[in-house]
């Protein structure tokens, strides 16, 4: 089912990556993006490599658990194994010092809690150098749930 999809973004052909240790997080998300972008749903970061030998991601959601279990480290980690590829850090809130770290340390940017549809798109499109898309409204864009 496609919710308010943009045709000429579903043959655009972005490759994103959802990875992380929330089964449930990465589902949601990878709903919420498979209309417009190919998505991968991938439980561990070494996945994601394996994965990204034959298909580089444009774009890597990366659970903030990732980075607990890791350390800030694997950021330069997939910055190097990953080049070109974008990193959103998915959190619980926004303000997380941890989440928080992850800017500093290399993340392009945070996708916080609650997920919506157009809060996800709009952040994700925004990591992907889109335009916001003519449904969503430009107020949901500066929410702090996608900061």
């Amino acid at each position: 089912m496609q919710i308010g999809v943009e045709s000429s973004r579903s043959v655009e052909n972005k490759r994103i990556f959802v990875v992380g240790e929330d089964e449930i997080d990465r589902a949601v998300l990878q709903f919420m993006l498979q209309d417009e972008n190919e998505t991968h749903d991938l439980p561990t970061l070494d996945a994601a490599f394996a994965k990204a030998r034959e298909w580089k991601p444009d774009l890597l959601l990366l659970g903030l658990d990732v980075v607990k279990a890791s350390g800030a480290g694997v950021l330069r980690e997939i910055a190097s194994s990953l080049p070109g590829a974008r990193i959103l850090i998915v959190t619980e809130a926004a303000d997380d010092p941890l989440a928080q770290a992850c800017l500093t340390s290399g993340a392009h940017g945070l996708l916080a809690r609650p997920f919506r549809v157009e809060t996800v798109r709009g952040k994700v499109d925004q990591m992907l150098g889109r335009g916001a898309t003519d449904f969503m409204p430009a107020t949901l864009l500066g929410s702090p749930a996608i900061q």
